[in-house]
């Protein structure tokens, strides 16, 4: 364990060990996802939520209690504005979330990298999203080809994300 790994990371699954294990019973999602969390390797039970550019739904789920799961959001992959900043990924810590995968932007991406949580996205934009609550929570997604549902396993690291079938 490296001096900066954490104490989730000292029991860390590789993604690529977990896939010469088990294979086919995973999905590999092959778009290039930038790792952007204090967090390298996260693991949980998927939430999911479909939005586009519009932040609140995110916001709002991040507010409850994570029980060591993963928030998938499904940004369409837009880069044009950020759906998670510092201040929501801070309250991801707080209530306990393994990480967010987000097929979009985030902002406030060195905030984000000293926070104790995984976060993988597209990218960033300091431009902040809409905050109607437009959008559906706990909805099956595909991202790259690979469904997502809320419940479903999923791991992440620097190499990747893996998907439960």
């Amino acid at each position: 364990m490296s001096a900066a790994s954490t104490p989730a990371e000292s029991t860390a699954v590789d993604t690529a060990d977990l896939y010469d294990e088990r294979g086919e019973e995973l999905a590999s999602i092959s778009l290039q996802f930038q790792s952007l969390g204090g967090r390298s390797h996260f693991s949980g039970q998927a939430r999911t939520i479909r939005c586009f550019q519009d932040n609140a739904l995110v916001k709002s789920t991040l507010a409850t209690p994570g029980n060591g799961n993963v928030l998938v959001v499904d940004g369409g992959g837009s880069l044009g504005t950020a759906l998670m900043g510092d201040m929501i990924a801070e309250s991801a810590v707080a209530n306990g979330w393994a990480g967010v995968v987000i097929n979009g932007a985030i902002r406030d991406r060195e905030a984000i990298a000293r926070l104790d949580l995984g976060v993988k996205a597209l990218g960033s934009n300091p431009r902040k999203s809409a905050k109607a609550g437009a959008g559906e929570v706990d909805v099956d997604l595909v991202i790259d080809g690979v469904t997502i549902r809320t419940g479903t396993k999923i791991w992440c690291d620097p190499d990747g994300i893996l998907v439960e079938r």
